[in-house]
């Protein structure tokens, strides 16, 4: 227990700051449907570009940071040797990609249908060689066990990046798309500077511990690929697949606002990563580790479906972050956080192949779900638009998080509470149900009776599985009574 409450903990910390910097970020959200309206599609833009960068980092990055955490553990490796081996290799390999970006960069643009604003790509391919650069030392952080200076620079990119498009967007009134692409660099590069004192080269380069690195994780980048592109693809082919070339900028601008609602999920689960990751490789040397990982799942799920239930309930209000002609795009929300609630179990069970060191599998599972997601965006997107990217991730982590359970179940059982956990999807699925089909015109009583079910599955979650001595602050106060 004692080792559960130091993950929660680190989860809170990391949590908190993940919640709040993308509840910060989610101020952009409002201010870029404000700037560019559903129609012109400058968040389509917006949308597509980063989704682009999210699968160029997953690619630079290369597995380096999950094998830093496996080999840093490792007592037949000295951890500093390992830091700084990581370090050089992804430092080159992101300053090489720098360069040769610069040198074709209108080829790439004009590939990439931005031949007439090459630089809306320059400035986010330097953006995404140095977020790549700067993976390795946040996660020597984590490994130190540093979450509040983790927490702080990515708090300062945060609030520097908003300060920097509320004075273009809001005060000076401007609309160019390229100016949220140029201030993420300004922010990145200031983090750069930041990051200099942790820059330890001086443990060198090892060549052969590069190669073990390299064996053990060009397949998690494999499984990167496949699993960003789960998150992307559908981004990415839309303008390409969607019939009405003029009509498709605008519906990606709707679907790319209206998931950044669902993203809550996503703040939940990477939270939970940043410190789950360095937990795990430190907990493989126990022998009650299964039942450590087991527990962590039924608590991850538990947490998952309470903010599932929180956004869905209040979706009546949230939905006033973006403008009206937005709107029509919040039915993907309950989809697209049902599919990252998939993607956050996939990732927990991702360790039992991490463990063994056959990340192989991982691979296999990743594209698997991404043959399903691209059929599905292929076969529907022309006819039904945005609502088939949705369904999309929800069959691609779907599959994929259920090869993985069946599979590792084999590999490497673990005696997860199955009973429970389908207990808690069934409850959180009936309120959820309830709270839709139970028509209230007014709005008050309608959150009113939905905060009730809300509480419901909270009271649920205290008389099964935490009690409430058991919960910080509050357990002193009910031993002082």
């Amino acid at each position: 227990m004692t080792k559960l409450k130091s993950l929660a903990k680190d989860t809170a910390i990391y949590g908190v700051s993940s919640i709040v910097g993308r509840f910060l970020n989610y101020l952009l959200v409002p201010l870029y449907a404000s700037a560019m309206s559903a129609a012109s599609g400058g968040y389509g833009v917006v949308t597509e570009v980063y989704a682009w960068t999210a699968l160029l980092m997953v690619i630079l990055t290369y597995g380096m940071e999950t094998a830093f955490f496996r080999f840093a553990n490792k007592a037949t490796e000295r951890p500093e040797r390992v830091y700084s081996t990581a370090l050089i290799m992804v430092g080159s390999t992101s300053l090489l990609f720098a360069l040769c970006c610069l040198l074709l960069l209108r080829p790439i643009a004009s590939l990439l249908g931005y031949a007439d604003h090459p630089w809306y790509l320059g400035t986010m391919l330097l953006v995404v060689a140095m977020d790549a650069f700067q993976c390795i030392p946040f996660a020597y952080l984590r490994y130190k066990k540093r979450p509040l200076r983790f927490v702080a620079l990515k708090m300062l990119f945060i609030v520097l990046n908003i300060v920097l498009n509320l004075i273009y967007y809001l005060l000076m009134g401007g609309d160019d798309v390229f100016y949220a692409f140029l201030f993420n660099l300004i922010c990145t590069s200031a983090i750069m500077l930041l990051f200099i004192p942790y820059l330890k080269f001086g443990a060198g380069f090892d060549r052969a511990l590069a190669g073990r690195m390299l064996r053990y994780a060009y397949p998690i980048m494999i499984l990167g690929v496949a699993g960003i592109l789960n998150q992307v693809a559908d981004k990415i082919l839309f303008r390409h697949v969607y019939p009405d070339k003029a009509g498709a900028a605008t519906q990606l601008a709707i679907y790319g606002a209206c998931s950044k609602i669902a993203m809550i999920m996503a703040m939940l689960t990477q939270a939970f990563r940043y410190a789950y990751e360095p937990f795990v490789f430190g907990e493989s040397r126990n022998k009650d580790n299964k039942t450590m990982y087991a527990r962590a799942m039924k608590f991850f799920i538990i947490f998952t479906l309470l903010a599932f239930l929180a956004v869905v309930f209040y979706l009546d209000v949230l939905k006033y972050i973006l403008k009206p002609d937005y709107w029509p795009g919040l039915k993907v929300v309950p989809i697209v956080m049902t599919a990252e609630i998939f993607m956050g179990v996939f990732f927990n069970l991702s360790f039992w192949y991490k463990l063994i060191d056959e990340t192989k599998w991982g691979a296999y599972f990743s594209f698997a779900g991404c043959a399903v997601l691209l059929a599905v965006n292929l076969v529907f997107v022309p006819e039904y638009g945005y609502m088939a990217c949705a369904w999309g991730g929800f069959a691609g982590y779907g599959v994929a998080m259920l090869l993985s359970y069946f599979v590792g179940q084999r590999k490497y059982p673990i005696a997860y509470d199955l009973r429970g956990i389908a207990v808690y999807v069934l409850l959180a699925a009936a309120l959820y149900a309830l709270g839709q089909w139970v028509s209230i015109p007014n709005l008050p009583l309608r959150l009113a009776f939905r905060t009730l079910l809300l509480l419901l599955f909270v009271a649920y979650v205290v008389k099964k599985d935490l009690p409430l001595s058991q919960i910080p602050v509050i357990n002193r106060f009910i031993r002082k009574r």
